[in-house]
């Protein structure tokens, strides 16, 4: 026997079924999903059934199932069992029952044939079966790997064959590794606009997708049979699935197919069926789609009211889900009777588009063209559609035909939409189809090939977009003929059409890097050409990820490069590259650390005056996450403003990356209108210049109207949605519009509609996510993995006006002293809500069972609102009112769970939903950090996660409202200590607003008096005690010994916690000592540093130091005498304005504050105190401020009770440090709250090390205790000094780069006296209004010139 088992393993003989005998086997097949851990739920299906095959003719052979039973599980597992799906399976068992026919060669499966009422979803069940039996064995090889075809495509597949001489039988295992396939079945939607990222996967080593099949074949008469079968695919993050097909006996009655046509159903391959139409997030038995439609149309409308519906975004989902299933002739009929109910038109209308099939967009089409659509109502649901619709040439097609419509030529706007969406969908097209024709671009082509003989520049620019959104490889010699240098017809083109250009090459350079990095290459090199197209070209040429020989050459030629501009905008780009981490631009960062070796270090200290490029990213490998931005400025040596800014978001997950959002303004027309001005003028001064500039700009009819002077796209995914360029076109025709007759008839309507009464609804929903991936298994049953989010917004706002004496009918003969005697009275409340669900689904979806794990996302927000505002403009009383409103019980509710769900057609009300985590009493009270975030402990699966569960409230005082944070968390970190399971389980957070224990409050307001007025409306005289009376005297004896009692408890509490402090250094004093070496070493030498000088009289101070107890004395004396003159100027003049806030309580019982502010105009003093509008409260803030000159600012806070407790004075002045022009700001205290002093002593002792990182010096210098100094100075054009004086220690830093250079303030003698004011401000202008590339001297004479100010 041992020598016919040899045999067989050298020559196999595949499996054989004799003619006159049927084979029944045993069959089981399980899919289960969730986490392979005991204890936590899973969800699954299996089904069993005896399979009986017999032999008709040689290679064909009929297959029958006899008492499948389909089972249904979603429990605990191990411990809950599954149950079996009755009602599902009787449905089913016709089906299930009739035998089907297939063709079977040398073990080989070809042709499938069935009756017609054999469904897909059943035929795939078969071919589930029928794949265990597809077996390419080699006769003259043990070992061998091919590519085999499968229900899950074409995959490498790898045989090994092995005897077992003592079990007289041969052992096959056969792999497929269903990650490498010449043609993979995958459905994919939504991911049109994504890229692959392999890189993302290559890191991940447990991603695997697999599928094993271990095969025992037994001596037969014939050949060999199949014992015994066992199939098990691994994929990650997705359910295992086995099966096992056992040998049970060998009938004499053959099967007989039923009396029907068997027509051909294909091969083994897998059949998309209905699972396309079916959401995976719940099962819809659809009998009547127009009825259930209208169902949920009115459910929504009704429901949706006051505020929005829990679960109006599931009923949105399932909305689109219905009308994807309808036919035209239904939705028709559904759009003719809800059409002229506003209502129910929006529910459609933000509903239809996001169906995506072709025929919404053939309603739209001919809506439109019967003018039953308006045009913002047809660009709205366009802009949508054609992103979401499928994209297959009927489509493609009917989308060109709408492009070229003589009614859609009309309207601009309408058109570059369709135009922009038409590009979009051929890119869907060949996502799917990779070999789909150039010709679907010929129109495109034709019309870019017009424009350019006609020199139709905005023609030229859309073609261009449009190629750019299809990205199509045959575009590239079009485009290629519109680049400047390469082309000399494209030299006398606008310089924005030459950048559209370059940019249409990006999506090309996705699918064909190789095409484009030469021609990005050439451009960013050829030194002819305007600098904003080189530094385009660069932004493309980095973008088709360039090999380290192309990023080194760039690298050297940018050593002689003359253009700073491109300079520093290449070599920003190359280093941001170098910290970039996501894995798809791991080769371009490699490259880019080997190119900037090569580069001038120079170019890294060059301002933000010079174009940039800046990136940045975060990737976290293990759950294949990540996020990247970008962000480029493209700047001008002509004047102020950017020639082109571009941001851009991208995020990266579970192996796929996409370009979220990309927005980009330029302002080139701009730009070169402002140098033809005479502001281009560099030989006058800097006021001159900004005089001239603002009336160019008012002077709008003289600027150029071949060119708009400002434009701005915005792309989403990759693909460009929308764009708008502003001309003078476009300023001719808006000004008529605004000034026009029709703003003030729009105006007057308004007025009108206030005053009898708005009453508002409006919902706006929005299906933000739909990302689905529907694979086969080797069951024969679909696996999705699936991502939903869906949102409804919604407002309902009532608005209600009285103005007295109404105002004349035409509004525009109102006189301004009308209007000053106008009271207007508002009252309104707003309830706006929005309702927010996500769902991430991962299992099996079919239109006949569902079974899956899934995470559940809610968010449901409620902001209720009422107020009151009145301004009475000829009193100067301005009121405005918070009113109590009806508060829900929660204004807002987040929660997140993640369940086992499981459900068929038959029964779609009794689904079983269970939480993934249990919540079970915590058995064993060892903390995650007790195990290994890599191994679980037998006894882990026993345990179960305590739910934390806390309540936060606050009570906001004297309004008596009480605020509540519910929190609720229960997660599976218990397991294993991953972020993965800390977010598997139920979490909730739960806000509510209530009224507090107390008197109830009846509205909250805030009034604004100005004028002479003022003091009529404070609710509580205001004064400030005067320390030469009796009472002041007295108050401030009292408020002494209450401050020293305060002061000696802080001692003595000091005190004993010095101790534990001293005990607590002791231990950790060698650790400190190294960092207080390293502080030391640059510690112990001094800086001479140059007086700072102050304006005075027309000549310096004294340097500061030695004479500064003389100047600062003169400082405080003249302020302190302009205090005394009149300490409170409440007693002299009346407040200028006064604001009172307060509470209205139900016990008229004052609560609150006022403001009063008065202006001391000989002397330049400004007051404002602040207090309390309670009884027996005489807390104060009082704010006093005065310019004691032209040159220096003093202001002195106070408060406490009577503004006696704390007190800080702070001085601003201009001077000079040395010889350079400075600034100074000193704060001094008499006293802090002990909280402030407490935590700036903490503060204190991280200052040295961090001064030492930041690049300062510090010097142990004993400066004055309760004050901080800072002096700040321009020594030259790109450089500050900065020194910081404060208790214990001077920080300095010199020639600190400055991001924009400055220009010379304007020059001034030492004899001179200019202000605070003026010297800043020149500063300020200048540094603002630096664009030169050119580095003039910066001149340090302070001659006085000629200046204009």
């Amino acid at each position: 026997m041992r020598a016919v088992v040899l045999a067989l393993t050298v020559a196999l003989v595949v499996p054989e079924f004799a003619l006159d005998k049927t084979y029944v086997y045993k069959y089981e097949a399980l899919l289960l999903g969730g986490l392979p851990h005991e204890g936590l739920a899973r969800a699954g299906i299996k089904v069993s059934s005896k399979v009986l095959l017999s032999a008709v003719t040689e290679h064909t052979f009929l297959m029958k199932l006899m008492d499948p039973l389909l089972h249904e599980y979603a429990g605990i597992w191990p411990k809950d069992p599954f149950v079996p799906a009755t009602k599902l399976t009787s449905a089913l068992a016709a089906q299930l029952q009739i035998p089907i026919k297939f063709e079977y060669a040398n073990g080989v499966v070809g042709k499938v044939f069935a009756p017609a009422g054999v469904s897909p979803t059943v035929m795939n069940l078969h071919r589930g079966i029928l794949n265990i039996l597809q077996l390419n064995l080699k006769k003259t090889q043990n070992i061998y790997e091919l590519q085999e075809a499968g229900v899950q495509g074409v995959c490498r597949t790898h045989y090994v064959i092995n005897e077992d001489p003592k079990a007289n039988h041969i052992i096959v295992t056969k792999s497929k590794d269903l990650s490498h396939c010449q043609e993979k079945i995958i459905k994919d939607i939504g991911l049109a606009y994504t890229e692959k990222c392999a890189e993302c996967t290559e890191r991940v080593k447990s991603l695997i997708e697999t599928a094993t099949y271990n095969y025992i074949m037994k001596p037969a008469a014939a050949g060999v049979l199949i014992a015994e079968a066992t199939v098990e695919e691994v994929h990650q993050f997705s359910p295992l699935k086995t099966q096992t097909l056992a040998f049970v006996e060998i009938e004499k009655t053959p099967v007989v197919p039923i009396k029907a046509d068997y027509l051909a159903r294909g091969s083994l391959q897998y059949e998309f069926a209905t699972e396309i139409l079916q959401t995976p997030i719940e099962l819809m038995k659809i009998s009547d789609a127009p009825a259930q439609i209208i169902e949920i149309l009115k459910h929504l409308v009704a429901n949706n009211v006051a505020m929005v519906h829990d679960d109006a975004p599931l009923k949105f989902v399932q909305l689109i889900q219905l009308l994807r299933v309808a036919t035209l002739e239904n939705i028709e009929a559904i759009w003719a009777q809800f059409k002229d109910k506003p209502v129910y038109r929006r529910w459609l209308l933000d509903a239809l588009p996001a169906v995506g099939t072709p025929v919404i967009v053939k309603l739209f089409k001919e809506k439109f063209l019967a003018g039953e659509l308006t045009i913002p109502e047809f660009i709205q649901a366009l802009v949508v559609a054609l992103q979401m619709v499928t994209a297959d040439l009927e489509t493609i097609q009917l989308t060109a035909s709408l492009a070229l419509h003589e009614k859609i030529a009309t309207i601009p706007a309408l058109r570059e939409v369709i135009m922009l969406g038409y590009g979009s969908m051929i890119a869907k097209h060949c996502v799917a189809v990779p070999t789909c024709p150039a010709e679907l671009l010929g129109p495109i082509h034709e019309i870019a090939a017009e424009a350019i003989s006609k020199n139709d520049i905005p023609e030229i620019t859309l073609a261009l977009k449009v190629l750019g959104n299809a990205g199509h490889p045959a575009s590239l010699k079009p485009i290629m003929k519109l680049l400047p240098g390469l082309r000399t017809a494209a030299t006398s083109l606008p310089l924005r059409i030459q950048v559209d250009a370059i940019l249409a090459l990006r999506n090309i350079a996705k699918k064909e890097p190789k095409l484009v990095q030469p021609v990005a290459l050439q451009l960013v090199l050829d030194r002819a050409l305007h600098p904003e197209v080189r530094m385009v070209a660069c932004i493309v040429l980095f973008e088709a990820k360039p090999s380290v020989a192309l990023i080194s050459s760039l690298a050297g030629a940018l050593k002689l490069e003359t253009n700073m501009h491109v300079a520093s905008f290449a070599y920003s780009h190359i280093k941001s590259l170098t910290r970039i981490t996501a894995p798809d631009m791991a080769a371009v960062a490699g490259a880019a650390n080997v190119a900037i070796k090569l580069m001038s270090r120079k170019l890294d200290r060059l301002s933000f005056r010079f174009s940039r490029a800046l990136q940045l990213d975060f990737y976290y490998t293990p759950l294949m996450v990540g996020a990247a931005g970008s962000a480029y400025m493209i700047n001008d040596a002509a004047t102020i403003l950017p020639r082109a800014v571009v941001a851009k978001a991208r995020a990266y997950l579970a192996g796929a990356a996409a370009d979220v959002l990309e927005i980009g303004v330029r302002t080139e027309g701009l730009q070169e209108a402002l140098l033809q001005s005479p502001a281009a003028d560099e030989s006058v001064d800097r006021i001159t210049k900004i005089k001239r500039t603002l009336r160019a700009l008012a002077n709008w009819k003289a600027l150029p109207t071949n060119q708009p002077l400002a434009s701005a796209y915005i792309k989403l995914f990759g693909q460009e949605v929308a764009f708008v360029n502003v001309d003078k076109t476009v300023i001719e025709e808006a000004i008529p519009i605004v000034t026009g007759p029709k703003p003030r008839e729009l105006l007057k309507a308004a007025l009108k509609a206030l005053q009898e009464g708005i009453a508002l609804q409006y919902a706006k929903p929005l299906l933000m996510v739909e990302v689905r991936r529907i694979l086969p298994t080797a069951i024969g049953v679909p696996m999705e993995l699936s991502l939903y989010t869906a949102a409804v917004a919604f407002a309902s706002v009532n608005v209600q006006a009285t103005i007295t004496p109404p105002l004349p009918e035409e509004i525009e003969t109102m006189t301004l002293e009308q209007l000053k005697k106008t009271d207007v009275q508002l009252q309104a409340e707003a309830r706006p809500s929005v309702a927010l669900q996500t769902f991430a689904v991962m299992g099996v979806n079919t239109a006949l069972i569902q079974a899956a794990v899934m995470a559940r996302g809610k968010i449901r927000t409620i902001a209720p609102g009422k107020v009151a505002a009145r301004a009475d403009i000829l009193k100067g009383n301005h009121k405005v009112e918070a009113l109590p409103v009806e508060v829900p019980e929660h204004i807002a509710d987040v929660s997140f769970e993640t369940l086992a769900v499981v459900r068929n057609i038959e029964e779609p009300t009794a689904e079983r939903i269970v939480p993934l985590v249990p919540e079970l009493a915590m058995q064993n009270a060892q903390t995650p950090a007790d195990y290994s975030s890599s191994e679980i402990p037998d006894q882990a699966a026993l345990r179960s996660a305590t739910p934390f569960h806390k309540t936060l409230c606050l009570a906001v005082p004297y309004i008596e409202i009480k605020g509540c944070i519910e929190v609720h968390s229960h997660n599976a970190a218990f397991i294993r200590n991953d972020p993965l399971f800390y977010i598997i389980g139920q979490h909730s957070a739960r806000a509510s607003v209530a009224r507090a224990e107390g008197p109830a409050v009846e509205r909250l307001e805030l009034e604004v008096q100005v004028g002479p007025r003022a003091a009529e409306r404070l609710l509580k005289q205001i004064s400030l005690i005067d320390e030469e009376t009796p009472e002041g005297k007295a108050f401030l004896l009292k408020l002494r010994e209450i401050l020293e009692t305060e002061d000696k408890n802080v001692r003595v509490s000091s005190e004993s916690s010095s101790s534990s402090r001293i005990i607590s250094s002791s231990s950790s004093s060698s650790m400190s000592s190294s960092r207080m070496t390293e502080v030391r070493t640059w510690d112990v030498t001094a800086t001479v540093m140059e007086p700072f000088r102050k304006f005075h009289k027309d000549r310096y101070m004294a340097p500061h130091g030695a004479s500064k107890a003389v100047s600062s004395g003169s400082t405080a004396s003249s302020f302190e005498k302009i205090q005394k003159q009149a300490k409170f100027l409440g007693n002299a003049v009346p407040p200028v304005f006064a604001v009172i806030a307060r509470a209205v309580r139900v016990d008229h019982k004052l609560l609150g504050y006022q403001l009063a502010a008065y202006f001391d105009k000989p002397n330049a003093r400004v007051q404002l105190v602040v207090s309390s509008i309670a009884e027996n409260d005489n807390l104060k803030i009082c704010a006093d401020g005065a310019v004691l000159s032209k040159h220096k600012v003093t202001a002195r806070v106070a408060w406490g009770p009577e503004c006696q407790q704390y007190a800080v004075i702070a001085k601003a002045e201009a001077g000079v440090l040395g010889e350079f022009p400075a600034a100074r700001l000193e704060v001094e205290w008499e006293r802090l709250p002990i909280i402030v002093t407490t935590y700036a002593k903490k503060l204190s002792k991280h200052i040295p090390m961090a001064a030492f990182k930041a690049g300062f010096r510090l010097e142990r210098v004993s400066n004055a205790d309760k004050e901080i100094e800072l002096t700040a100075a321009l020594p030259s054009q790109r450089s500050l000094n900065v020194i910081a004086r404060i208790p214990e220690m001077t920080l300095s830093r010199m020639d600190i780069p400055l991001p924009i250079a400055s220009k010379p303030v304007c020059e001034y003698s030492r004899a001179s006296s200019l202000s605070a004011t003026v010297v800043i401000g020149y500063a300020c202008m200048n540094i603002l209004s630096s664009v030169d590339l050119t580095n003039k001297a910066f001149k340090r004479s302070f001659s006085l010139k000629t200046c204009t100010y």
